[in-house]
């Protein structure tokens, strides 16, 4: 029963990711849901923890190369989220797109995906599917994030604001083993909009599995913790 629920809220996490593209991104093909960029500089923000300014996420992100993937965001003549990035190499920036993070794999990873109900959860994640990063930030500082080592760059990303009740919850990172005071972050008192708050990067639930099933073809056991 489990397992059958969780494939439900895989579809339904996919329909609220897609939504997230807005109405030009709904008129694409099925085949077109999400490009794979392939041996590609990218940034991955799907751990990070992010401040808040003026309204907008500046999440501590790490630069990464090889294959990840994204919503496409085409425009254009053939361009998208792929050819954007591939430009940044020579302009000074990067992509967020997603790859599975290390991390949160079972059992030497140290981070962990946190399931925030979809009943009662009301708190702020960064969303940073195709944001932006500029790699002058690498190895400087920001506020609210302090020190960035070299390999790290600021990603800057819209803000999420989850409503309960909803068809189904999101999932942010937090450490691993499994903290009960991490679960804050699902709460609005502690991860908001305003700014001078920490929030951390999420999406709805059962999409990291999803999307790493799209990219390597299967999922490996996954640290994960419920409130």
């Amino acid at each position: 029963m489990r397992r059958f629920a969780g494939a439900r809220l895989f579809g339904l996490a996919v329909a609220l990711v897609l939504a997230a593209a807005g109405a030009a991104f709904a008129q694409t093909s099925s085949a077109r849901f999400f490009a794979i960029c392939h041996d590609q500089d990218y940034a991955l923000c799907a751990v990070a923890k992010c401040f808040v300014l003026d309204g907008v996420s500046y999440c501590k992100c790490d630069l990464e190369h090889g294959d990840s993937i994204s919503l496409p965001f085409e425009f254009g003549h053939g361009q998208n989220v792929c050819s954007v990035d591939a430009r940044g190499a020579a302009n000074g920036y990067v992509v967020s797109t997603f790859s599975l993070p290390q991390s949160v794999v079972a059992p030497d990873g140290n981070k962990a995906l946190y399931d925030c109900p979809a009943s009662s959860a009301d708190g702020a994640y960064a969303q940073c599917d195709g944001g932006v990063c500029f790699t002058g930030s690498e190895g400087q500082s920001f506020p609210g994030l302090g020190p960035l080592k070299n390999g790290e760059i600021i990603c800057s990303c819209p803000i999420t604001v989850a409503n309960p009740p909803a068809p189904v919850g999101y999932q942010i990172a937090g450490p691993y083993p499994c903290q009960s005071s991490f679960f804050r972050y699902c709460d609005a008192t502690a991860a908001n909009t305003n700014t001078g708050s920490t929030i951390y990067v999420g999406a709805p639930d059962g999409t990291a599995r999803f999307l790493t099933r799209r990219l390597y073809g299967s999922v490996p056991p996954l640290n994960e913790c419920r409130p």
